[in-house]
């Protein structure tokens, strides 16, 4: 007993630790947590279901297993069992439209049986993106390796059109996940093979086609639910693509042969968020990005 309370605390510092010093993985595991706690069904009884899909899901992603098997070497399966438990408890509980009914108390048994499904050991999608073309190397290389993230994001992107508030939003936290698309550096030969071929605006244009193309669905459904505000989708398109180009243009910017990454931060971030949002002060920067960056890749490539 008192190892298995030693465990639980530790899962619990565990949890906050991880929350604290991977803000990118926390952001969206607390919008969850907070949609879970405020999403309301038609039917009580739809919750209970729901939740323990959600509690399978952990379970088939956990990959801690063999070490569960190492520390209780009888008992692991009664640990998952438990760890399961208290995690579908509290999910469900913490809703503040559940009300406790039977369909609940008939879910709980069905939790055992995720001490026999072994969790996942390889992706389920491992897709290789190979249609989309090599001067898109930055998305091609993001996207083999976060499928299901990309694949998530562009859901709750799309669905974040149902309201102007929560599209706006989405597309903020998006922009976070997009700037680090370009915070890696390529080296100075591919530099050059690629600006050979390509120049720069050819490389916004096609860059920014591509952004705009996984946009697409999420400006037509805000157009069909709200044909009237057809202005404030034009501010969104603006708002997302000013944005885009600026932190594609910083990064030839700031790009040397010798560092790994443009060194993005929080700092630039808001920075560039804010004046995407006025407008005119990124129509300022993005130009004067352009410039010094053509500049930048001129040293590498010559005229």
């Amino acid at each position: 007993m008192k190892k298995l309370l030693h465990h639980l605390k530790f899962r619990l510092h565990q949890s906050f630790r991880l929350l604290n010093l991977n803000p990118r993985a926390s952001i969206p595991v607390l919008i969850m947590l907070g949609a879970l706690i405020v999403v309301k069904l038609p039917e009580a009884c739809y919750y209970p279901p729901l939740f323990f899909i959600l509690a399978l899901l952990f379970h088939y992603e956990r990959k801690d297993i063999p070490f569960l098997k190492k520390v209780f070497v009888t008992s692991w399966r009664w640990v998952i069992m438990l760890e399961a438990a208290f995690i579908y408890s509290i999910v469900l509980c913490g809703n503040i439209h559940y009300k406790l009914e039977k369909t609940a108390l008939f879910s709980l048994p069905a939790l055992v049986l995720l001490a026999f499904i072994t969790p996942r050991t390889r992706s389920w999608l491992a897709l290789q993106w190979n249609y989309i073309p090599d001067d898109l190397f930055e998305w091609k290389s993001f996207l083999r390796k976060n499928t299901w993230l990309a694949i998530l994001g562009f859901m709750v992107i799309w669905g974040s059109a149902y309201h102007p508030v929560t599209l706006i939003l989405a597309g903020v936290f998006a922009l976070d996940y997009v700037s680090h698309i370009y915070e890696l550096n390529e080296n100075k030969e591919m530099l050059e093979m690629y600006f050979r071929k390509y120049t720069l605006k050819e490389k916004l244009r096609r860059n920014s086609l591509f952004f705009n193309v996984l946009l697409l669905p999420a400006y037509g459904l805000f157009l069909v639910l709200h044909p009237a505000e057809t202005l404030y989708i034009l501010y969104y398109f603006i708002f997302m693509n000013l944005y885009f180009l600026l932190i594609l243009t910083r990064k030839y910017k700031q790009y040397h042969y010798k560092e790994k990454g443009n060194y993005f931060n929080m700092g630039v971030f808001i920075e560039y968020t804010i004046c995407s949002m006025t407008i005119i002060p990124a129509v300022f920067i993005l130009k004067k990005n352009i410039k010094e960056a053509s500049q930048n890749i001129k040293t590498y490539v010559g005229d």
